[in-house]
């Protein structure tokens, strides 16, 4: 995977993308704080509003903060952490596997990986054990979280942050930042 390039801060563009923005911003920083080295972890999105309306018990586990901007903004996003993700051998094939019911407005994925240059990219070995090697010792590797959050219409956003620079400050932001992980996700939704 080559490193991202450097791009002007995005700014959300409707209301829908506000609300994943910062639902996603919101699961990337609940990610960073169990740390690094974490599994690849699955959230579904749905409207706050709605879930509210179809079981009144879930405001008595939300905080009076998150319940004021459900109120306040029709889009508002509550992520929910899926537990017990079917096995799969890559996040290619979990993500095939998965699918989501009609309550389910959108998901949210968070992947680590590492990245390297484009000029070190090129140079990486065919052969898969050498890639590895060749990538997991490479002085110019980064490790990088990425979160990816789609919703059903289609909306997309990612956050994507780097070992080297652990911190809520240095988040990048953007609707397209990893597009082949964001084309992956959406399809679960289809």
């Amino acid at each position: 995977m080559p490193a991202p390039e450097q791009r002007a801060p995005a700014v959300p563009a409707s209301p829908q993308q506000r609300a994943l923005a910062d639902a996603v911003r919101e699961i990337e920083h609940h990610v960073a704080a169990a740390g690094w080295d974490a599994p690849v972890r699955v959230f579904a999105l749905v409207r706050t509003q709605a879930a509210l309306e179809a079981s009144p018990s879930l405001a008595d586990q939300l905080s009076t903060q998150v319940l004021a901007a459900a109120r306040a903004e029709p889009w508002h996003l509550t992520s929910i952490e899926q537990e017990g993700l079917p096995a799969a051998e890559d996040l290619e094939s979990l993500l095939a596997a998965l699918s989501w019911p009609a309550t389910v407005d959108g998901t949210a994925v968070t992947v680590e990986r590492v990245v390297l240059p484009p000029h070190a990219e090129a140079a990486m070995p065919q052969d898969p054990d050498a890639a590895l090697a060749y990538l997991m010792g490479h002085p110019e590797r980064t490790d990088v979280r990425i979160a990816v959050g789609v919703l059903r219409d289609g909306t997309s956003w990612c956050a994507l942050r780097a070992r080297t620079n652990d911190s809520d400050d240095e988040v990048g932001h953007g609707p397209d930042l990893v597009p082949g992980l964001v084309q992956a996700v959406r399809a679960t939704l289809a």
